[in-house]
């Protein structure tokens, strides 16, 4: 056999061992929750929009305590483009912030970055206005970095710790593969990824669909 023979038999070799561990590379699911634009509140910036002493109600329980409100406002950008009734989110934070689609951060004319939530440091500045008054937010405006919440027993049985960074696999005819997804570990979360609007419509991905976890 020539040399340049057995340079491809070595070649085709590599590649089908390479295939073989690849299609056993270990995986494991969760399932997709897809999260619309919302706001965080202090009780402050609540008290200013619906008025003093107001309190949020709720409308729906959400996971690690916290809740959507009834409570709903608008939120207005550069040259006074608005998105109305954005769901305000409860409890009350320390901080207030509004966490968009990078589409809607188009539609109001700002440039928010794409963050973890209550990273807002330097992000986009925002208006919100409610039914007793507005206020504006000199930073507080991000696009939500995509996360993988699990409770501990999951965390273990994917061999995943708080502030790991993983694969995605998610889809189908126009599936894709999304990176940089960081893993958030409590005993109070249950065990979902989390999503925009925009990357949920690119991946034709709707809500509790299973995603796998590229281990």
């Amino acid at each position: 056999m020539s040399t340049y023979g057995n340079v491809e038999e070595i070649t085709k070799m590599v590649l089908q061992a390479m295939e073989s561990v690849g299609s056993e590379r270990p995986t494991f699911k969760v399932p997709v929750g897809i999260s619309a634009r919302h706001i965080h509140l202090t009780q402050q910036d609540v008290e200013k929009l619906f008025g003093e002493g107001y309190q949020l109600t709720r409308k729906k329980e959400l996971m690690g305590g916290q809740f959507a409100s009834n409570e709903q406002c608008t939120i207005v950008g550069l040259k006074l483009r608005a998105i109305e009734n954005v769901r305000i989110l409860g409890p009350v934070r320390s901080k207030s912030q509004v966490e968009i689609s990078a589409t809607d951060a188009r539609t109001l004319g700002i440039k928010a970055p794409t963050r973890q939530s209550g990273d807002v440091a330097g992000s986009a500045p925002i208006a919100l206005v409610g039914p007793k008054g507005a206020i504006y937010l000199e930073e507080g405006c991000i696009v939500a970095a995509r996360h993988i919440h699990l409770c501990p027993a999951d965390a273990k049985a994917a061999g995943l710790k708080d502030n790991d960074f993983v694969s995605v696999q998610m889809g189908n005819e126009r599936g894709a593969v999304l990176g940089n997804v960081k893993i958030r570990v409590d005993e109070s979360f249950t065990t979902e990824m989390h999503i925009d609007t925009d990357e949920a419509n690119a991946c034709q991905v709707k809500q509790d669909d299973l995603v796998t976890i590229m281990l």
